[in-house]
């Protein structure tokens, strides 16, 4: 779990700012929306499937350069 302590004199603001970075860098909020919805095995084989010929195809093109 993510959090952060309130240092002396610190705003608020400032506050939230820093448990935004923190909780952006723990990868909480891709998590949430990862298991918002209900994915079938089928459809996460073919999501990856596009992923990684995408990345075939990108790395295909830098070499071509």
């Amino acid at each position: 779990m993510s959090g952060v302590r309130l240092r002396e004199g610190e705003s608020f603001e400032s506050l939230l700012k820093r448990f935004r970075k923190v909780v952006a860098a723990d990868g909480i909020l891709q998590d949430v929306k990862k298991y918002q919805y209900y994915e079938k095995p089928s459809e996460k084989r073919k999501k990856e499937l596009l992923a990684a010929r995408r990345r075939m195809l990108r790395k295909m093109k830098r070499n071509e350069e």
